[in-house]
């Protein structure tokens, strides 16, 4: 605890890195403020009797922090933005323009990045104009067509905004900015999360008298279990040994030494997490404003959050994005092919394509570890809710998954900031 401490303080001496922290700090809290900031001409409270009604879906106040039931600029948070990098990813993979474009360095990358944005705006808008339509009872003035166009370019601003933030953290503050920003969104819910916990107490869902006590501290006893499971799959990971060869150069002798080669069991951290509710929001939002009294099952099936189907294509969903996003992380052939130019090699595999069909194996079984471990951790709170009949769990499995990855993402840029600098960091 004391080294913790210590640590704590010897972030506050580094002049740069504390500029970077509070910088951060202070785009968060922009952000916070911005979520009460309400849309003009739209009856606030009247938008929040239909989310609550069920008219429209409230699951993008997860990664919003209230601001979507709140109606305010920033309701529809960074999700156009994550949907396109999606899209962009997928087509970088089937367009070969764009895979080239993609492997250019940092000039290429930029490119990419430009279209992420622009398609952000695009989608954006797209949203905006279903939100338009499904809360058409909450606007002042009916629903006219300056109304429209108010509405869904404040929607689509907020959004704009909200990814010039992310990226203003992520190039002068401390950590990934989009990661950061649905962070705070999570935790500005604590207290919600509190007093959900405490009405559940209090009507008896977690027992009578003494079974109510004991209720209250199995929930939490599973919360910190929860956060304990999360933090071990991050911080696991696969140590293949690597040999390099000996080799000579005039007088002096080169290589020889041993290391390792680390994979991680979960590489892809929570976005597979963010892109999965990503997508499910999305089928969400349209049939809930497109169809709001359907009696299509498929539909009602699809929009029942926490329902069998919907639980069900959500961790196929995870399972997916956890495969996909590290085939693009991480090359076993290019690895391969590095070890191989650099003289050194797998013990027992010989050089070239055996040592990226060994990584290759490896890889593969590590992901569907952590795929499996990902996707039964975030459907975990329906679990729950159906074998103890507990609903409105703030911190289930999704929640934590962000606040845990982010959380150590974060703290291990830090880290290294320090330790650039010779100060002893606090992940030790």
């Amino acid at each position: 605890m004391a080294g913790t401490l210590e640590a704590i303080k010897n972030v506050w001496k580094i002049k740069e890195l504390r500029k970077k922290i509070l910088f951060t700090l202070m785009m968060l809290l922009i952000y916070r403020i911005g979520s009460f900031i309400p849309i003009p001409g739209l009856r606030a409270e009247e938008f929040a009797a239909l989310v609550q009604r069920g008219q429209l879906f409230g699951f993008l106040d997860i990664v919003s922090g209230g601001a979507f039931q709140n109606a305010s600029i920033f309701a529809m948070s960074i999700t156009p933005y994550i949907n396109s990098s999606i899209i962009l990813q997928l087509l970088t993979i089937a367009i070969p323009a764009l895979e080239r474009l993609s492997k250019e360095g940092n000039e290429g990358r930029k490119k990419i990045q430009q279209y992420v944005r622009y398609g952000a705006v695009l989608l954006g808008f797209f949203q905006a104009s279903m939100l338009y339509i499904g809360m058409r009872g909450a606007i002042s003035d009916g629903g006219s067509v300056l109304s429209f166009f108010t509405v869904t370019l404040t929607f689509t601003a907020g959004t704009a905004f909200l990814m010039w933030l992310g990226e203003q953290i992520t190039e002068r503050g401390i950590g990934n900015g989009i990661s950061l920003i649905i962070f705070a969104g999570i935790v500005s819910r604590g207290p919600q999360a509190v007093a959900t916990l405490y009405n559940l107490y209090v009507g008896g869902k977690l027992g009578a008298g003494i079974l109510g006590i004991l209720g209250i501290i199995f929930v939490v006893a599973v919360f910190v279990a929860v956060i304990a499971a999360v933090v071990y799959i991050q911080q696991a990971e696969r140590r293949i040994p690597i040999q390099y060869a000996k080799r000579v150069v005039g007088r002096k002798m080169y290589g020889g030494q041993s290391t390792h080669l680390p994979i991680k069991v979960n590489m892809s951290g929570v976005m597979p997490i963010i892109f999965a509710m990503s997508i499910m929001a999305f089928p969400q939002t349209i049939i809930g404003l497109a169809a709001p009294n359907t009696t299509n099952k498929i539909l009602l099936a699809l929009s029942k959050q926490g329902g069998p189907i919907y639980t069900i294509l959500y961790a196929l969903l995870i399972i997916f994005f956890t495969f996909f996003y590290n085939v693009i992380q991480f090359n076993p052939i290019e690895v391969a092919n590095n070890l191989k130019k650099n003289g050194g090699f797998i013990p027992g595999i010989r050089p070239g394509k055996p040592t990226s069909d060994y990584i290759t194996s490896i890889l593969n079984k590590l992901t569907w570890i952590g795929a499996i471990f990902l996707a039964l951790i975030t459907i975990f709170p329906s679990l729950m809710g159906i074998i103890f009949n507990i609903q409105g769990i703030w911190f289930g499995g999704t929640s934590v998954l962000i606040l845990v990855g982010v959380a150590l993402e974060t703290a291990q840029q830090i880290e290294s900031q320090m330790l650039m600098r010779h100060y002893k960091g606090f992940l030790e």
